[in-house]
């Protein structure tokens, strides 16, 4: 029996996995126990998710298992052992606002976690490929301090610097940096799985996602930028806009196409690996930029105001380069821009609430 794993199975990216692998494996097995509507409330509560996932794909299992409790973990892997060939872990606390908060909780989540779902793995699945979502705030502040240049809807980074082609690559700096709570959790995560790929010799993989998106976000305002940005849009709520005069770049990229950039390594392990996954240069936005979007597809005037506190250890600009990954596997490219993609937002945030726009 082939078996794919998927942590976080209600959540954006775990939703796009079950999906995804479900005609390529014989079971996909979900842990997912809605701790994000713990973070974010009612916004992020994801039973609908995991509700739409269980009725379309009659090969779906679910459990609300904590990663926090190697207890609640190992039942699992006990019983599915060898047969479970693919774990894609993406349960996480995604938030550097909400883990000052709470960050025994954070750290609990994101780096306990991991540690578990690891050692879970090389205990009792050690030939599975494990891929890890991490974020690019593991590069924590560094990125602020690029030579940046200030255009008239967004900050751009200057010309003759390496990084303007393609955007930031793996060297840059995870050191001597501001990364925010929830980023440290992230760095103690990102380096466990690159070490037990490196040491036990283990399939690991890091994806250091950009801003990750698509359809199925259910997007609050401590996280999901651009799911919560279009559900304000849509429903005339009250968008606040944190520093850096809203001209901060993100790239974005849709949940489907680095669920693709999973299968494809999938394919193709290899032992401790490091990538960056995001738009880059072929989707990125400003906030301005994606409020203006937001407001052409539904027709509404967003309601907004700014704030000169920016959050903390949030970055100006941020482009990922995928430059290595797309050398190491040549075959996969994206297959939806931020037009597209902000559309899918929109349809399906307008279709759950039962709202029409223009």
């Amino acid at each position: 029996m082939n078996i794919a794993l998927v942590t976080g199975s209600a959540g954006l990216i775990g939703s796009e996995s079950v999906a995804f692998m479900a005609d390529k494996f014989d079971l996909v097995i979900g842990v997912d126990n809605n701790l994000r509507e713990y973070f974010f409330g009612a916004d992020g509560n994801t039973d609908w998710n995991r509700n739409r996932i269980q009725d379309a794909f009659g090969n779906y299992k679910h459990y609300s298992a904590d990663i926090r409790e190697a207890s609640q973990l190992e039942p699992i892997f006990k019983e599915y052992g060898s047969d479970i060939k693919l774990i894609i872990h993406a349960a996480a606390q995604p938030s550097h606002d909400w883990a000052a908060r709470e960050p025994f909780t954070d750290f609990g989540v994101n780096a306990v976690g991991t540690l578990n779902m690891l050692e879970m793995t090389r205990l009792h699945a050690p030939e599975a490929v494990f891929i890890f979502t991490s974020t690019n705030k593991v590069y924590g502040d560094n990125p602020n301090y690029l030579p940046l240049v200030e255009l008239e809807t967004r900050w751009e980074i200057d010309e003759s610097h390496p990084y303007f082609i393609n955007g930031i690559d793996e060297s840059h700096s995870i050191d001597h940096t501001k990364h925010s709570i929830f980023g440290a959790s992230k760095v103690a995560a990102d380096i466990m799985v690159q070490e037990y790929g490196r040491y036990f010799g283990m399939k690991t993989a890091v994806f250091r996602g950009g801003c990750l998106t698509g359809p199925n976000h259910s997007g609050a305002q401590l996280h999901g930028f651009l799911a919560y940005l279009m559900k304000c849009a849509i429903t005339g709520n009250h968008y606040t806009i944190f520093g850096y005069k809203g001209k901060q770049v993100r790239d974005n990229i849709h949940s489907h196409d680095l669920v693709n950039m999973f299968w494809h390594f999938y394919q193709d392990p290899r032992p401790g690996e490091v990538y960056n996954a995001g738009g880059g240069r072929f989707a990125n936005c400003s906030m301005l930029e994606a409020i203006l979007l937001c407001e052409q597809i539904t027709g509404n005037k967003l309601s907004y105001s700014y704030s000169e506190t920016n959050r903390v250890g949030d970055h100006i600009w941020y482009v990922s380069d995928l430059s290595k990954f797309k050398s190491h596997y040549p075959t996969w490219n994206w297959e939806f821009g931020l037009v597209e993609t902000l559309t899918q937002i929109h349809d399906g945030i307008s279709s759950r609430l039962g709202v029409k726009t223009v």
